[in-house]
């Protein structure tokens, strides 16, 4: 296991820690590679009753992809196929046949924020900040599915709110939405996060697996009728805005969007 990805398991609990607090918890295209495998291997272990998913530190769950693998992007080939590659991960969370908690601090971005809406069971700490303010730091574009994992969380209207201003909620604008079940101190989340996963695993495995099946036919069936969606993706990545965004995120500075 690599050293920004790391799994544990203790009793009937799993834990993925994603271990790159320097960058933020950012994922790069090989981590989430090893998350898709990880989670093919936990669903694989009937020992593991629950997974619990937290990042590294306080400052941070996920904050997005790592800015600088999108340097090169030219192409609605390179755009295709990364958005793939990142769906994999976050649908390899999504289709785990167990119950799994996110434990959500700090920064919540991006690709963060789709993996929060994938799981089960999400609490958040005070300093929690949730969105996918791409219209305002990137200028790149979320996948169809990641549209409506967003309305299926937090409903339209928040869902438009947050990505069409590219703001991000606050922890009690989290709770007062759905997108956590509670708020607890940071000094004390982690340990509710595996006092709630010992409960969890204290359940009949069977009934929540068949549970957790249902729920993931259900929300399959809902998603069968979304369009690729692949225009729209290449329509932002293949921009020179989105361009100018990776070059003003590297060099720290404001981006200046031209709309082409």
């Amino acid at each position: 296991m690599s050293a920004d990805l790391l799994l544990e398991r203790d009793g009937h609990v799993a834990f993925i820690t994603v271990n790159r607090p320097a960058a933020r918890n950012s994922f790069t295209y090989d981590m989430y590679s090893r998350m898709a495998e990880v989670c093919a291997d936990l669903a694989r272990d009937d020992a593991v009753r629950v997974v619990l998913m937290r990042g590294a530190g306080d400052e941070a769950f996920v904050a997005g992809s790592d800015i600088g693998q999108f340097v090169d992007f030219r192409t609605a080939e390179q755009a295709g196929a990364y958005e793939a590659h990142v769906e994999r991960a976050i649908g390899a969370v999504e289709g785990m046949p167990k119950p799994t908690i996110a434990v959500l601090k700090g920064s919540v971005t991006g690709s963060g924020a789709a993996f929060a809406t994938v799981a089960d069971i999400r609490i958040g700490a005070p300093n929690l900040r949730v969105g996918v303010p791409i219209a305002r730091t990137l200028g790149n574009a979320l996948s169809m599915r990641n549209v409506a994992r967003m309305v299926d969380t937090l409903g339209v209207g928040t869902a438009k709110e947050m990505l069409l201003t590219a703001r991000l909620l606050d922890a009690e604008a989290c709770a007062r939405r759905g997108l956590v079940s509670e708020i607890v101190p940071l000094d004390s989340i982690d340990r509710r996060a595996r006092e709630l996963a010992d409960q969890i695993a204290a359940l009949a495995p069977r009934t929540l697996r068949a549970t957790k099946l249902a729920m993931l036919r259900t929300i399959e069936a809902r998603h069968a009728a979304l369009a690729d969606g692949a225009d729209l993706v290449a329509l932002a990545y293949t921009s020179e805005d989105f361009r100018e965004g990776v070059r003003a995120f590297l060099e720290k500075r404001a981006p200046r969007w031209s709309g082409r």
